[in-house]
């Protein structure tokens, strides 16, 4: 639970800086240039998952295992199959991406972004390396490395990419040519991650480890076999990412949207709408990660209690907490982006009704998070796979028809991804009645999802009446909207444990909030 609490918190804080970041590099590139910074960004993080998703799980359940048998030098020989593999891919995806700049560029339709590829490849190099370091280091249940790794990445790429932006500003430099110098950011700021961990592994052999490697081939066979699952699940997912780029870039020049409108409002979608969006099923992930153990030990004991239990309280633990950040999206997207990205009026209008689209998919994308935790929990690693290739087929397809037809034009791409998370839950939902069949009666339509619905278009309904009040009296909008935030929050909590959504059970088993329960 500490690694957990760890895990978590640094992802917050590493989802806050990004969201931080994107708000200075708006106001100097405009929305032109985020397009570029995005368009490169998408290709790196794709490839990123591909070579570095599954590997740092699979070194550390290899190292974790040889400990268990004190077997060290098989922990180090994993180690050293691992940080092989790595360097190629790193390699080869670094040699590709610079290489094939240009070409990539073309082929999403935005040739501007041709610098911020170039730019940007040097660091699927660096995080693969430091990829390594970090799964070794969890196989020691250490978690620290990982989470201040991320935290350096975070720091540097925003005060670095910001420093190097307003240089190339200075300098009088075209915006593709300034957007690179942004990117460059993240480079650097990978760069220097990895030298934090490598001294932290240097660290760790110092403190009395026998890191002395063994005789043989190495275990690239068992790393693969336990990463290619996690990888293909994790790459599926950003190819959605990469499907919205691709698209929406060409489909809407295709409907008379020149290739400059194209970019920004590609740059104004990737830049306010989706990390808004992303922020919450980031926040669930921990609760995840927090019951599934409990899934697991109850499988383990044969306990079918114990699984309907569980399966129970992560769904509608699930559904609690982002169904009234999904109406709450969907109702004041414009005020959050207001709120966030001051004195970019224009953004906010690009942005703010793809905001509201997107607030649709919260709740689904949340539990896509919940039910594949559930079916690998079973031993069901593949069917989360079959289940999200279904939903980018319908993404795609769903998005090239909506994205090309002048009447929905670039609502086309959160519509695709609502119908591509709806369908990606609906078979998980199928799949966990046929892998976990003891859980077919802990699925309660009414206290995993009416409830929480109920609940939460009072508290939202509540919010919306307080900020039209208040924002006729208050000069800000902002006043008022903080104001019937807080007073959303108070609704729902109340309505939540006098419906029974949430019990103090509950509380006691997420993160950091069973302590202040116990103490109370």
């Amino acid at each position: 639970m500490s690694g957990v609490i760890i895990l978590s918190l640094s992802t917050l804080i590493v989802k806050i800086i990004g969201l931080a970041f994107k708000i200075p590099m708006l106001s100097l590139l405009g929305m032109e240039g985020m397009g570029y910074f995005n368009s490169a960004y998408e290709i790196y993080a794709l490839l990123c998952v591909i070579s570095t998703a599954g590997l740092p799980v699979a070194l550390s359940i290899l190292v974790s295992s040889s400990l268990a048998r004190n077997d060290f030098c098989g922990a180090a020989t994993a180690y050293r199959s691992a940080k092989r593999i790595f360097f190629v891919f790193g390699a080869l995806g670094m040699v590709f991406m610079l290489f094939f700049a240009k070409i990539l560029a073309a082929g999403i339709g935005n040739e501007g972004a041709f610098y911020c590829i170039t730019a940007i490849a040097p660091a699927l190099l660096f995080i693969c390396l430091a990829s390594a370091v970090r799964g070794y280091c969890q196989g020691f249940g250490n978690m620290k490395p990982t989470a201040v790794s991320q935290l350096i990445e975070a720091l540097a790429k925003l005060a670095l990419g910001v420093a190097f932006a307003i240089l190339g500003i200075k300098k009088g430099f075209s915006i593709p040519v300034i957007s690179a110098l942004a990117v460059l950011g993240i480079t650097i700021g990978t760069f220097f991650s990895l030298c934090y961990l490598l001294f932290e592994k240097r660290r760790l052999k110092k403190s009395g480890v026998p890191l002395r490697l063994g005789k043989g081939d190495g275990r690239a066979k068992e790393l693969v076999k336990i990463a290619l699952p996690i990888t293909l699940g994790s790459a599926i997912i950003s190819l959605t990412r990469i499907v919205d780029m691709t698209l929406m870039m060409r489909r809407l020049q295709e409907i008379g949207v020149s290739q400059f409108r194209a970019n920004e409002i590609y740059g104004a979608y990737t830049t306010l709408a989706l990390p808004v969006f992303s922020l919450i099923p980031s926040l669930i992930t921990p609760i995840s990660m927090a019951l599934i153990p409990e899934l697991t030990n109850a499988i383990e004991r044969e306990s079918i209690h114990g699984q309907t239990e569980t399966v129970e309280k992560a769904l509608r633990l699930t559904s609690a907490f982002s169904m009234p950040a999904a109406l709450a999206l969907t109702v004041f997207s414009r005020q959050i982006l207001s709120l966030l990205f001051q004195g970019q009026s224009e953004a906010v209008e690009i942005g703010a009704p793809l905001l509201s689209l997107l607030g649709g998919s919260v709740l689904f994308s949340c539990l896509i998070t919940t039910t594949n935790a559930i079916l690998q929990s079973y031993g069901c690693v593949g069917k989360p796979i079959f289940s999200m290739s279904v939903g980018v087929v319908v993404k795609a397809l769903s998005s090239y028809f909506l994205l090309g037809t002048e009447s929905v034009g670039a609502y086309g791409a959160p519509i695709g991804s609502l119908a591509c998370n709806v369908t990606v839950v609906l078979l998980n939902f199928a799949l966990m009645m046929r892998c976990a069949k003891n859980t077919q009666d802990a699925i309660s339509l009414s206290k995993s999802f009416l409830k929480p619905f109920i609940a939460s278009i009072f508290a939202i309904g509540g919010a919306y009446g307080v900020f039209c009040l208040f924002s006729s009296v208050f000069v800000s909008e902002a006043v008022a909207f903080v104001i019937s935030m807080a007073v959303a929050v108070m609704i729902y909590a109340l309505l939540a444990f006098l419906l029974g959504i949430l019990t103090r059970d509950d509380v006691t088993a997420l993160p950091l909030l069973n302590r202040l329960v116990k103490q109370k």
